[in-house]
């Protein structure tokens, strides 16, 4: 049998010596030995020891831990921890890297040999638990295959009806709205809960989500519902304001502050007050105008352009971005303390493609609302024809949608609803399993971005398993499954 091969990776040569003699006289080979976190992980990608003996503190820019969580991940190798101190800070942070044990300075022969033996059990034992369960998940997909198989065959006998009659199904499309916002997808439903929580208070609120997935929407139910329904909401469009006049639009200005201002003019926040202010595309905002923007916040007071005195509003706040803001803080585009008093109540509105199952309702919704607006008398939706709808990716979202259904509306000649030849053109022609494969891709980016987000930790408070509500083995499962590697 082949002797244990270890590496040692410890910045102090003496110590590392005297460990390499007693493993020696333990029986275990040595593969190399290293002071720098760099090193170790080149020597695990080229020998392959079967163990690592890793140092905390370590000689170079790269610290023992995070050597460590880059060889757990890339090379699947146990790593054990050496340290002159047991603090629990320390202990804690090595703790995100699932090391296999720690050893205290100066090592004790009998506990050295106990420590690298139970290591390499545990090690063994979870690669043999994550064989299996990678089986087992091939026998799910197998079997699903199957399932899907059947399906198929159901739906082919579903296919004989046609698309029920569209005022009927408009009543029922009623049962499943909050507001203007239609559907009834477990995404859309959690946007309906957060609205409700958050309405009736006053608490700032942060939505995100793509162009066209109706954050306009989201903030005229949250002010529909709240104490402030019988005042204004203001929108503003950060996004399509003029840089220059941006500040006099929020803020107001006084006679004469600028060229051209001849008349006192009162800002957005000032028309809202005891109201609500919609601040669309806040990503948007100029950065110098953003420390203003937090002073009405933190303080509910501002002054207008020229003018030296303070005004006190009363203003609920709801912002919206179809940006990243955090990526924007990185880029120095975006204040984070403005980020942090914005994002209160934070409320993601998920994507169409991500909504499948509300594409009929809002169909419905849409062909009831244009007939009444051209006259027309569309009666049925065919089912090729939905099927095309909930086949297509929608990078447009439901205001995409919203359009296509008003053009076809217009453009078909009967009472039955019928696509645009353009938008044939645009649609997915993927083969029968290519729906799987798409969710595969987009499962893929999704775990792929929150790894770079949390900087490629798996575990603890803010790690990608915990983002992603997921156990970590599983996620590293998945990891595997996609061939996902640290970049």
């Amino acid at each position: 049998m082949s002797k244990t091969r270890i590496l040692i990776v410890e910045d102090e040569m003496i110590v590392a010596e005297d460990l390499a003699c007693k493993l020696g006289k333990l029986g275990y080979e040595i593969s190399g030995t290293t002071r720098y976190g760099e090193d170790a992980i080149i020597h695990a990608r080229e020998l392959r020891p079967d163990l690592v003996l890793m140092d905390i503190q370590l000689a170079g820019t790269m610290n023992g831990i995070e050597a460590a969580g880059i060889i757990g991940l890339e090379y699947d190798l146990p790593v054990i921890y050496l340290t002159a101190h047991s603090d629990r800070a320390t202990l804690e942070q090595a703790k995100v890297t699932e090391s296999f044990g720690y050893l205290l300075k100066p090592f004790d022969d009998r506990v050295l040999g106990i420590h690298i033996e139970m290591a390499l059990y545990k090690h063994q034992a979870e690669r043999k638990l994550r064989q299996a369960h990678d089986e087992l998940e091939l026998r799910v997909s197998q079997r699903t295959s199957e399932l899907q198989a059947a399906f198929k065959e159901i739906n082919q006998l579903k296919d004989r009806l046609q698309a029920e009659n569209i005022c009927l199904r408009q009543e029922v499309a009623r049962e499943y709205n909050f507001g203007e916002i239609i559907g009834q997808s477990d995404a859309i439903v959690n946007v309906f809960e957060r609205i409700k929580l958050v309405s009736p208070l006053n608490a700032t609120v942060l939505l995100m989500g793509e162009t066209g997935t109706g954050k306009g929407l989201v903030a005229r139910a949250i002010h529909g519902c709240s104490t402030r329904k019988g005042r204004s909401m203001i929108t503003v469009n950060c996004a399509a304001l003029p840089a220059n006049l941006i500040e006099s639009e929020l803020f107001g200005r006084e006679r004469g502050a600028f060229t051209g201002s001849n008349a006192q003019q009162l800002g957005r926040f000032e028309v809202a007050d005891g109201g609500t202010i919609f601040l669309d595309e806040i990503g948007e905002m100029p950065l110098e105008l953003q420390s203003k923007l937090l002073r009405v916040i933190q303080d509910g007071e501002m002054e207008r352009l020229g003018s030296p005195h303070t005004i006190k509003i009363d203003v609920r706040i709801i912002a919206a971005s179809n940006r990243n803001l955090q990526d924007e803080i990185s880029k120095g585009k975006f204040r984070k303390d403005l980020f942090y008093r914005l994002n209160v109540f934070p409320i993601s509105i998920p994507p169409l493609r991500q909504r499948t199952g509300d594409i009929a309702l809002l169909v419905n919704f849409f062909v009831a609302k244009f007939n009444k607006k051209t006259g027309k008398n569309i009666e049925t939706v065919p089912k090729d024809t939905l099927d095309a709808l909930q086949e297509y990716h929608w990078p447009g979202n439901v205001r995409e949608l919203e359009s296509v259904v008003e053009r076809a509306v217009i453009t078909s000649p009967g009472s039955s609803l019928r696509i645009l030849d353009r938008f044939e053109t645009s649609r997915k022609t993927a083969p029968v399993d290519g729906n799987v494969k798409a969710l595969a891709d987009l499962e893929r980016d999704h775990i792929l971005q929150v790894l770079r987000q949390t900087g490629w930790r798996i575990e603890g408070k803010r790690g990608a398993a915990t983002l992603l509500d997921i156990n970590p083995s599983t996620l590293r499962a998945r990891m595997r499954k996609f061939g996902i590697r640290r970049q």
